[in-house]
């Protein structure tokens, strides 16, 4: 793996994965420190439905996947500075919840608990600004991929219910969003986490309590209705 893809060359690999609609990965980008920045990064799979591509049309026979970073994070800095990252897909919320609600470096771009990686050349190619927030696309195409342990992956609905309460949590105090109704879904998440979720759900989802204070947040909002 090298740290940074060969740009304007043809993908010398194939996603590891399987990727249908938006698949929540975690990224790794090199920060200017030389050390490897982790989030979270909503993958959307290629537009495969249009057809086998078209030349003549404009349409590319292997359409790439596409992301979205919002706000002028470390990883939109990244992907400029850098050219790409290292997509991964991780089963532990654990792992998913320190990537998206902290600022989470390491010396290496691959986590222990990735059971399988992509590395991307990442080309921006749309942006604008939506509620005040400027977000930019990006046309993800992997130049090295790897495996790294395969076996059945079980659900449970506390999982999802993680990855939702980050997205939620994330949006607290913006103004385009409303405070009351995120707190209400992250009370709705955290007792689907302790109804449906094993142990590493609640181990997540006590994190994000930890990093948001929410709960106490809700407890004065239903105070202050009294």
């Amino acid at each position: 793996m090298s740290d940074e893809g060969d740009s304007g060359t043809e993908p010398a690999a194939d996603w590891p994965v399987e990727l249908r609609g938006v698949t929540e990965t975690v990224v790794a980008t090199l920060g200017p420190n030389d050390r490897w920045n982790f989030a979270a990064l909503g993958v959307h799979a290629p537009e495969t439905d249009r057809g086998d591509g078209d030349a003549s049309a404009g349409r590319p026979a292997n359409p790439p996947a596409t992301a979205t970073t919002w706000g002028n994070t470390r990883t939109r800095r990244n992907f400029h500075r850098r050219g790409g990252g290292v997509v991964q897909f991780v089963s532990d919320p654990r792992a998913f919840v320190e990537a998206a609600m902290t600022i989470y470096e390491r010396e290496s771009p691959v986590l222990d608990s990735a059971d399988a990686w992509a590395e991307v050349e990442a080309t921006p190619v749309d942006s604008g600004a939506d509620g005040g927030t400027e977000w930019e696309t990006w046309e993800l195409r992997p130049v090295d991929a790897a495996v790294e342990r395969t076996r059945p992956f079980t659900i449970n609905r506390g999982f999802g219910a993680v990855v939702d309460a980050t997205v939620a949590a994330s949006r607290l105090d913006v103004p385009a969003f409303d405070t009351g109704d995120l707190l209400d879904r992250l009370d709705y998440f955290a007792e689907t986490v302790e109804k449906c979720g094993g142990d590493r759900e609640r181990e997540a989802f006590a994190r994000i309590d930890e990093l948001t204070g929410w709960r106490e947040r809700a407890a004065a909002r239903r105070n202050e209705s009294f």
